[in-house]
C-alpha cells in the first residue's frame, strides 16, 4: 500500500458527513470514480487497495471493533454482485436524471452522491463489524466493475521454489483470499501486504 493509504478513510467522514451541510462535496464522487476507470484497465482493483477512502476507513478504522469472521462466498458470486452493481448504478442514474433542470440542480445532485456515499458507508460499517472490515468490498459495485474491466491485469506471482508453505500470507490478506492458489485471484486489490509478509520473498506484483 501507498503511504498515504491510512490517512484517507477521513475522506468518507468528510463526504458522508460534512456534506450534508455542503452537499457539493458529493461531486468528489466523481473524482473517485474517474480514477478507478483510468486505473483499472492496467492494475485491476489496484485503486481499492490504495486509493480508496473507503477501503483505507474499513481496513484502520473499523477493522479495531470488527470480529473478523469469515466473508461469506456468496458476496463473491457475480450472480449475487452484478444485480447489486446493476441496481445501484441505475438507481443513482434515474435520481441524476430525473433531477436535471430543477431548482438548484447542482447542490441537488451533489446530495445525491452524498446520500450514495452515507448509505454505502453505513453497510460497510455494518458488515465490517459483524463480519469482516473488506466484507462490503467483496461486492461493492465499484470493485466488481473493477474485477470486469482488469481482473486479470497486474497478478500476485508465487515462486513456489521458495514458497515454505508458512500462510503468513493468507493470513494478512484482507480481502480473505488463498493467496498461494493459481488462480488469477481478480478481486485482488493489491494492497502488497502479502509481499511484506512472506520471509522468503516468493510473492511479487
Amino acid at each position: 500500500m501507498l503511504k498515504i493509504t491510512p490517512y484517507l478513510g477521513i475522506l468518507v467522514l468528510i463526504v458522508s458527513i460534512g456534506g450534508l451541510w455542503y452537499p457539493a462535496l458529493g461531486y468528489f464522487m466523481l473524482l473517485i470514480f474517474a480514477a478507478i476507470f483510468l486505473i483499472s484497465p492496467f492494475r485491476g482493483r489496484w485503486f481499492c487497495g490504495n486509493l480508496c477512502p473507503r477501503g483505507s476507513f474499513v481496513d484502520f478504522w473499523v477493522s479495531k471493533i470488527s470480529r473478523k469472521r469469515r466473508i461469506p462466498d456468496v458476496f463473491r458470486n457475480l450472480w449475487v454482485r452484478l444485480p447489486i452493481f446493476f441496481m445501484l448504478m441505475g438507481f443513482m442514474g434515474y435520481r441524476v436524471a430525473s433531477t436535471i433542470g430543477s431548482y438548484n440542480t447542482f447542490e441537488k445532485i451533489g446530495m445525491i452522491f452524498v446520500m450514495m456515499c452515507l448509505v454505502t458507508t453505513s453497510i460497510a460499517i455494518i458488515l465490517g463489524s459483524f463480519l469482516s472490515p473488506r466484507a462490503w468490498c467483496s461486492f461493492c459495485p465499484m470493485g466488481t466493475a473493477q474485477r470486469l474491466i482488469g481482473g486479470k491485469k497486474y497478478p500476485l506471482k508465487l515462486t513456489k521454489e521458495k514458497c515454505i508453505n508458512c500462510n503468513k500470507c493468507d493470513k494478512v490478506c484482507p480481502m480473505q483470499l488463498k493467496v498461494r492458489e493459481d488462480d488469477a485471484k481478480p478481486d485482488c486489490i493489491k494492497c502488497g501486504r502479502c509481499v511484506s509478509a512472506c520471509p522468503k520473498d516468493a510473492l511479487q506484483f
